[in-house]
């Protein structure tokens, strides 16, 4: 497998430190609101990578944080009335309630900064002791100045980011770049106790805290959305890296940004849609789907018509899976003929072309591509008009799971029962059919439409479905 790592801004082929388990480490949600859609990406983009691994035969440990104390949570707990752990609880609940709706796996381990505040204390205290912290009053900074490859993650010298830097006037830094990684405690903040008086970690170490404590302190993959490459994952490189005197990430992964009708997504423009929103509208597969269309590098762009498509394809797979197991029910157990033998051969080359295609930087989009030519050649190769061999429709259905469920799509199973009236109706109607008693077959067909079932004759039976 090749990744396009962001730190070296090619692809290089992926060898994990260790052969049998890859780790990784994803940032999570700032715990204050419902996750909004621009999240979602990266979320389900890096929930994939690890289905992947995962299929590939490497056990994944695969660690995603809480942020679970910072202004944001403050200011918002402060004007409900309710501590910054209520609020944190509340939508950390709330998180994987939406998470689950798309379809996203829990992490191996899911740290809260609350929760780690001693390995917080304690890669300060190093990075004090190796005379890259400074404590100005209780709030300890990191000296940027002092590493000299600060910048190497986002290609920026020092001079051009300090050029674009800003600095609140209330700080006593040292220099405009330097960053907080202890914040003294100000009137009605929570605060813990540490070696520099009471306060709170900064934003930018507790990932690099969390990744050292579940993880170690060099890990194959770091990921998250393009727009944290600076400041925060260049702070979490500088000061890992100058706390443990060893390279912090060997592979960086970062997703393109996401627009709303070809803006950039805002609340100043109302094109702010949580993906609590989305739900109300769209199933959480058809989210899955539509992130994953298009290559995880690339923006994105959001819409309804193209949530439409993305709805369109998904209910054509299913239409799919649902036709061939109506297949199966009348399929032969025998040998394949030539033709199905050729068949199955087109099987196994769309299988290498969808790995193919995972293995080249996560490829989804052509991933993808790649189960819509089994379901092209199903549909032309399977017919209804003669009994197939078992073993050809069984392999398509197998396999449309088996790479759908890498994507995490396709899962579903429809609810095939239906009541003792329903199939005695039926019953009924295939024997109208048969004595050519056509009127009692339509009216037969018209009582089961009013009770929400569709009825479709073919040469291998009669179909049944619950109506849209």
């Amino acid at each position: 497998m090749k990744i396009y790592n962001t730190l070296t801004r090619q692809k290089q082929e992926f060898i994990p430190i260790d052969k049998n388990e890859v780790k990784m480490y994803s940032c999570g949600p700032t715990v204050y609101d419902y996750f909004h859609i621009g999240n979602a990406r990266p979320f389900i983009i890096f929930d994939t990578m690890r289905r992947y691994l995962e299929y590939s035969g490497y056990n994944v440990k695969f660690v995603q944080n809480f942020t679970d104390i910072d202004d944001k949570m403050i200011k918002r707990a402060n004007e409900e009335g309710i501590t910054v752990k209520e609020l944190g609880e509340r939508f950390i609940n709330e998180y994987f309630k939406d998470a689950k709706s798309i379809g996203i796996h829990e992490a191996t381990i899911h740290p809260k900064a609350t929760e780690n505040i001693d390995a917080i204390i304690n890669i300060i205290k190093r990075l004090e002791d190796n005379g890259y912290a400074y404590n100005v009053d209780g709030n300890v900074y990191f000296s940027t100045k002092k590493f000299r490859e600060y910048g190497k993650l986002s290609k920026q010298p020092l001079e051009d980011l300090e050029a674009g830097a800003r600095i609140d006037i209330n700080e006593a830094k040292r220099d405009v770049m330097d960053f907080a990684l202890w914040k003294k405690q100000k009137e009605g903040e929570p605060a813990w106790e540490s070696p520099w008086g009471m306060g709170r970690p900064g934003w930018h170490i507790e990932c690099s805290a969390m990744v050292n404590k579940f993880l170690g302190e060099t890990i194959d993959i770091h990921s998250g959305g393009q727009d944290l490459i600076f400041p925060h994952h260049e702070n979490e490189v500088a000061q890992s890296e100058c706390a443990n005197g060893k390279p912090f990430a060997n592979y960086w992964m970062h997703n393109g940004y996401i627009n709303i009708n070809n803006q950039k997504m805002s609340k100043s423009l109302g094109n702010f849609f949580t993906v609590r929103d989305i739900l109300k509208k769209y199933d959480g597969e058809v989210v899955r789907f539509f992130m994953l269309s298009a290559h995880y590098r690339n923006p994105i762009n959001f819409s309804d018509t193209l949530m439409e498509q993305a709805k369109s394809a998904v209910e054509r797979v299913y239409t799919c899976i649902d036709n061939l197991e109506f297949l199966l029910s009348n399929s032969e157990e025998r040998e394949p003929n030539d033709a199905e033998k050729e068949y199955l051969t087109k099987l196994d080359e769309c299988k290498t072309k969808f790995i193919a295609a995972m293995d080249d930087d996560l490829n989804t989009a052509d991933a993808i591509a790649a189960i819509f030519d089994i379901v092209y050649a199903s549909n032309t190769a399977l017919s209804n008009e003669s009994k197939n061999a078992e073993l050809a429709v069984k392999r398509t259905i197998s396999l449309i799971r088996e790479l759908g469920g890498v994507l995490g799509l396709f899962q579903k199973e429809e609810d095939k029962s239906i009541d003792a009236e329903v199939e005695e109706l039926i019953e009924k109607r295939n024997k109208a059919r048969a004595e050519k008693d056509w009127a009692t077959a339509d009216a037969i067909r018209d009582k089961l439409k009013e009770m929400n079932i569709v009825l479709k004759d073919t040469p291998m039976g009669v179909k049944w479905s619950f109506a849209e």
